[in-house]
């Protein structure tokens, strides 16, 4: 047996942290926000009991999230909404992905010495990091557009209704606990490269750190409270036409970017028909084909077909080796046809409303903190997406103006003929794919609860050797063993081995909804209206 760990000791079965998790699944007749952190999942629940819909909801969840997770998202990333209407069954994507700017010029991100180390996001590495961080690494930014989109499209509520509790939590700022200033820290040195984003998350030239002898405060966040504040009176197309759209055009200059006030006055986010595949019956609808949906659909189907006839038990270590020997080539698929994809900081969050409307929604700035830069007129974080581009001329993710480049990301919602069942995503990169297609043929195939299916140990085969929990049976682990050579890791904070995913559900005979999210993940919560 083949079986690597970090080093010779400890033994692989003692590598788990040393404490049992739990984080059961709630269940509910009203609406449930499930995201990773608790505060934006408050302010989700807060349009569900004033009336907003699964729709009205995940936009209040997305935009406070960028508040009280900004290393993860925010009004300057980019993201795809799924999202399905119970009454009439019809689902609907929100593309608001990333855009080259069309002055930029691929010379000017050549590659590294042949000696230097591959960047952290699977492409080799480019001469001063410039598709990574600084100005150089931003496209135009399409979340704002997108999720107003959704809200006018879909939703009930006003954009300013929506923004209202982002708001608020702005003007506290960001909560100063040990997890932000873990996020803070793993930044600090390309956050000090910035003077805008050092003034903010670096006080004193350190990372924040909460105080030790009284209760955790707050950093404030700059001109961010101001810029929403401006968004909700002035509609979402002031960020690409308007007041804002002047500062934002005017500051990308400043810092040497190529994005133009005409990129983003082109900007559209963009209402589309999902990619629809049938799987044993469920409807899935991903997002399309430049997100992590042909990659989930490849694996399902190779997993579908070696899997028995339905109806099955429990998943065991011939499941799991099944799951890693299609995962493995869906993903060889992903790197020589279609392109790597990255890793990243993602969020993800999942929300049903009591009608049984849902949504699945993935909103990004690609890298811890984006590009690491802040707009100093409007305290906007910037993503760093021309880092999902391949830097190699003529491959098939190659850096082009004006071009969408292959995303990880991968909202998925699956629909049965009585209307919307499962609204499931996940953060982490590359790793999205492999829990994405796992708990779906958990819940397809073997009719796992949520709270099963989450709990449940995963691998992640996005790399070349597979990554598999600790807490995993041992035979299981020796099973996937037999094909493919095996790293078992932990299921941690950090470093994260594996996705971090958040779902829904609707039960169709008791319409009662129920939602789960990663049991380890410190800060992500599920909470309902009825609450």
């Amino acid at each position: 047996m083949t079986l690597v760990t970090n080093s010779a000791w400890p033994p692989a079965s003692w590598r788990t942290e040393a404490w049992s998790v739990a984080k059961p699944a709630r269940t509910s007749r009203g609406g449930l926000v499930a995201c990773q952190h608790h505060l934006a999942a408050a302010a989700g629940v807060e349009l569900l009991r004033a009336g907003g819909n699964a729709v009205d909801a995940a936009v209040a969840t997305a935009f406070a999230l960028g508040v009280v997770e900004p290393w993860m998202s925010g009004i300057g990333g980019v993201g795809f909404m799924v999202a399905a209407e119970a009454k009439t069954g019809k689902v609907t994507v929100v593309d608001f992905g990333p855009v080259a700017p069309a002055g930029l010029d691929p010379a000017r991100y050549p590659l590294a010495s042949a000696t230097a180390a591959p960047s952290m996001f699977g492409w080799p590495a480019v001469e001063d990091g410039r598709n990574d961080r600084g100005y150089e690494a931003a496209v135009v930014p399409g979340a704002v557009d997108g999720l107003g989109l959704a809200l006018e499209s879909l939703g009930r509520k006003s954009l300013a209704e929506v923004l209202a509790p982002a708001i608020r939590l702005a003007e506290i700022g960001l909560p100063l606990d040990w997890h932000s200033a873990l996020a803070i820290s793993l930044a600090a040195a390309d956050l000090a490269c910035d003077p805008a984003a050092a003034a903010i998350y670096l006080p004193g030239g350190l990372p924040a750190v909460p105080p030790t002898d009284r209760p955790a405060g707050a950093l404030p966040l700059g001109q961010l409270a101001q810029t929403l504040k401006r968004i909700a009176e002035a509609g979402r197309r002031d960020f690409y036409e308007g007041e804002l759209a002047a500062g934002i055009a005017a500051d990308l200059k400043a810092g040497g970017s190529v994005i133009t006030a005409a990129d983003l006055a082109g900007y559209r986010a963009e209402l589309r028909e999902p990619l629809v595949h049938d799987y044993k019956g469920v409807r899935l609808h991903f997002a399309g084909p430049l997100s992590g949906g042909p990659t989930v659909i490849q694996a399902l189907d190779e997993i579908g077909r070696r899997l028995p006839t339905l109806p099955l038990g429990r998943p065991d270590g011939a499941t799991f080796r099944i799951y890693a020997e299609a995962l493995r080539a869906a993903h060889e698929t992903r790197l020589n046809e279609l392109g790597a994809g990255t890793a990243g900081n993602t969020t993800h969050l999942s929300v049903v409303d009591r009608d049984g409307n849902m949504v699945a929604l993935t909103v990004t700035l690609l890298a811890r903190f984006g590009a690491r830069i802040v707009l100093p007129s409007s305290g906007i974080l910037m993503n760093n997406a021309i880092n999902w581009f391949d830097p190699r001329p003529g491959r098939p993710n190659s850096l082009l103006p004006g071009r969408r480049p292959l995303a990880n990301m991968c909202p998925v919602v699956a629909t049965r003929d009585s209307g919307p069942w499962v609204a499931l995503g996940a953060c982490g990169g590359r790793k999205i794919l492999s829990a994405v297609t796992q708990l779906a043929s958990m819940l397809i195939d073997y009719d796992l609860s949520l709270d099963s299916a989450f709990a449940t140990p995963r691998l992640d085969a996005s790399t070349e050797r597979v990554l598999v929990d600790a807490a995993m049976d041992p035979e299981w682990i020796a099973e996937i063993d037999r094909t493919l050579p095996v790293e078992i890791v932990p299921d941690q904070v950090y470093p994260s081995h594996f996705a971090v995913p958040s779902a829904v559900m609707r039960d169709e005979g008791t319409g009662l909804n129920s939602a789960a999210t990663h049991l380890r993940s410190p800060v992500a919560a599920v909470l309902g209206e009825e609450e």
